[in-house]
């Protein structure tokens, strides 16, 4: 068993009764802390026909310090954009992540477009959390002969300090999940042949924007280079697709995230495909974040209880926010939210160990190729 574990606290919020913005479903949250200490909460809200805005919320707790419900504030983004609609009047601000960008003072939130041409990442950058300013698309350069735009891309979050890119040189950082196409998982679940993973065209990326962070105007950060493979699918439970999770949280390991893994369930002879939503946690250096030093063998959270195994899409536990308990005095206490059967979400809690587990050779190696 993985020394990193999370124990799951509770279900925080539900699609309420009568609201048509959350008639099939909330999920998939960004979460920030204010300036005002307050945790905020910034869900996918799905109207009728996928027709998704991102919401607001502040998060309740109870007298133990453990989540407890929210208080709805209103909506974040709500689709307007020509990259965020589609042909037939409806659209998509999806599944955000939210990051406080400390050289800039600014929180800055990348989130799925979905417009008529697929989902894209896009940004959008805040003073106070309740006021955001779109950024637009962000743009990937070509690398190796591997052409990043016009590829469906989603799970994106950003670093929140500069780091050192392949040369050395201080800038803004994200991690993309490119799906470059017969990567998704249900395709690959259809192939007969053995699995045999395309580490260029299955993998989560790391891409720099390069401008140095003091000198980088907020209409800069959308533009990536300097990519780097980070992590391929290598376990079982991720053997039909990994993606991103929460937001990098720096831990006395390094770099932390949450991230999601794809497998198939095994189902009786005749019967349709189910796909297996669980997480994992990835931990990368502090010095060099091209390179992985732990990476769950098994995962830390998977569909158990029946609200992740039943609901809009069946057997989906899906890791997109964390808070940090500092307001507790426990920084080694991190709160994760994630959504339920894309249906719900809920909140579980990772206690960081003191030591790092050891990993499997093959999982550090994706890390550490060189690009």
């Amino acid at each position: 068993m993985s020394a990193f574990q999370l124990k799951r606290i509770g279900v925080v919020m539900v699609p309420e009764p009568g609201n048509p913005h959350e008639i099939e479903g909330v999920l998939n949250p960004g979460a920030a802390r204010g300036r005002d200490g307050q945790l905020y909460l910034f869900p996918r809200l799905v109207g009728r026909g996928n027709y998704s805005r991102i919401g607001i919320a502040r998060v309740r707790f109870n007298g133990a310090g453990d989540p407890a419900g929210v208080e709805r504030l209103g909506i974040a983004l709500e689709p307007k954009e020509s990259f965020e609609m589609r042909d037939d009047g409806t659209g998509g601000c999806e599944d955000p992540r939210v990051t406080f960008i400390e050289p800039l003072d600014r929180y800055v939130m990348a989130y799925t477009a979905f417009s008529s041409e697929g989902p894209r990442i896009a940004l959008a950058i805040s003073d106070d959390l309740f006021r955001w300013e779109r950024l637009g698309l962000a743009t990937f350069q070509d690398y190796r002969g591997i052409a990043f735009e016009g590829v469906d891309n989603k799970d994106a979050s950003v670093f929140p300090v500069a780091i050192p890119d392949p040369s050395g040189q201080l800038s803004m950082a994200i991690l993309q999940r490119p799906l470059f196409p017969g990567s998704r998982p249900e395709d690959v679940a259809c192939q007969r042949s053995p699995r045999r993973v395309d580490h260029d065209h299955e993998s989560i990326w790391i891409s720099y924007c390069s401008t140095a962070m003091a000198a980088c105007a907020p209409l800069h950060l959308c533009h990536f280079g300097r990519h780097h493979r980070l992590a391929t699918p290598v376990a079982d439970w991720e053997q039909l697709k990994i993606g991103g999770g929460t937001p990098p949280i720096l831990t006395r390991h390094g770099w932390m995230t949450v991230y999601h893994g794809v497998s198939e369930l095994a189902v009786p002879p005749g019967a349709p495909r189910e796909l297996c939503y669980s997480a994992g946690v990835l931990v990368l250096s502090h010095e060099y974040p091209q390179v992985i030093r732990y990476r769950s063998a098994e995962p830390v959270l998977k569909p158990e209880l029946l609200l992740e195994r039943e609901g809009v899409v069946a057997n989906v536990v899906f890791p997109t926010a964390a808070d940090r308990r500092l307001d507790l005095g426990q920084p080694d206490r991190i709160d994760v939210y994630y959504g339920m059967a894309d249906q719900r979400i809920g909140v579980a809690r990772l206690d960081i160990p003191t030591e790092l587990p050891a990993t499997s050779c093959g999982a550090q190696m994706v890390g550490r190729q060189s690009q």
